[in-house]
């Protein structure tokens, strides 16, 4: 008999608005504490200490529009951070700093989250989608030089970028980017080019999110169907659909695979949080919780696989954490 799904280990409240978006930062050396960033519809960041399970410190940058993207630049005093009012910013929070100090405007009126890449010490890749409605510019940060704009062949009716993904296969070769369009096209990108390697029709509504596992070269995609999309690249470089798993509900925000490549996570529209055995699809759990649509789901970096985590962002204010298979 299957066992029953298992509660949240604790739930954070407090955004007094919807979370869009979710980093943990806990693979730092003892006595670092534990964090959870999560980015609000009120504009607000807040920095979560998971010992104490409040809040330390509530980060004003975006002017009140929705935050939908947080990440860390190679350490918790490093932040990115994308809002809805077209601005990316990076923050130092060293030493109790509260500072923006330095912005990108992105003139995008929509909700695409950028995707950042390390590239060598103190420098990152950020694709970002752009002005133009199908285009997608990749930049050097800390710089901020274009290093291409990625445009669609005369014809392709691809629609807006919807979900990035920067990745190499290994540090020195060459940046790649998977992009999932409006259209349910999935795209391979090669930067130092500049152009399309591959395109997939995964979906016939637009990809609301994707994530790709390097090592099996596979990835995964969700829309607003109830199709959950997995597809593989090929030694040539081409985008092939490997299986699709039909979902009982339609509507997914994220997908997130687990570090370790073992399972994966879904925010669903129907307020679940599904679990997935990443090498064949098996359903795993479903985690019944939130009130409302699910917004971000993202899985913690500590060091001990016995402690890691995994956080959802709902419509409903909440953040609920879940302690899952820690003996896989």
């Amino acid at each position: 008999m299957a066992l029953p799904p298992p509660d949240p280990q604790f739930v954070l409240r407090g955004t007094s608005a919807a979370v869009h978006t979710l980093h943990f930062s806990c693979g730092g050396q003892e006595p670092d504490v534990p964090i959870l960033f999560s980015g609000s519809e009120n504009g607000l960041i807040h920095v979560w200490n998971l010992k104490t399970r409040r809040v330390d410190t509530a980060l004003d940058g975006h002017g009140r529009n929705s935050v939908y993207c947080v990440e860390t630049m190679g350490s918790k005093d490093r932040l990115l951070s994308q809002g809805r009012d077209q601005r990316i910013c990076l923050w130092d929070l060293a030493e109790g700093r509260m500072s923006v100090t330095d912005s990108v405007f992105t003139e995008n009126v929509g909700f695409c989250r950028c995707s950042l890449l390390k590239v060598a010490q103190g420098r990152w890749l950020m694709a970002m989608a752009s002005k133009a409605l199908e285009e997608v510019q990749v930049l050097e940060l800390p710089s901020k030089m274009s290093v291409c704009t990625l445009k669609p062949g005369v014809g392709a009716k691809l629609g807006m970028p919807m979900c990035l993904k920067l990745w190499q296969l290994s540090c020195g070769s060459q940046p790649l980017l998977l992009a999932g369009y409006e259209d349910g096209s999935v795209v391979l990108w090669n930067l130092s080019m500049g152009k399309a390697l591959s395109q997939l029709i995964c979906h016939q509504e637009p990809v609301m999110s994707l994530d790709f596992d390097l090592e099996k070269t596979k990835g995964i995609s969700g829309s607003s169907e109830k199709v959950l999309s997995i597809w593989s690249l090929n030694e040539q470089q081409n985008l092939q659909v490997y299986k699709t798993h039909k979902l009982v509900n339609a509507g997914i925000s994220d997908i997130t695979i687990r570090p370790d490549k073992k399972i994966l996570a879904t925010a669903g529209w129907d307020h679940r949080i599904r679990i997935f055995g990443w090498k064949k699809m098996k359903p795993l759990a479903v985690l019944d919780y939130h009130t409302a649509t699910i917004h971000c789901v993202s899985f913690s970096d500590h060091k001990q696989p016995s402690e890691r985590l995994l956080a959802a962002g709902s419509k409903d204010h909440r953040i609920s954490i879940w302690s899952i298979y820690t003996e896989t």
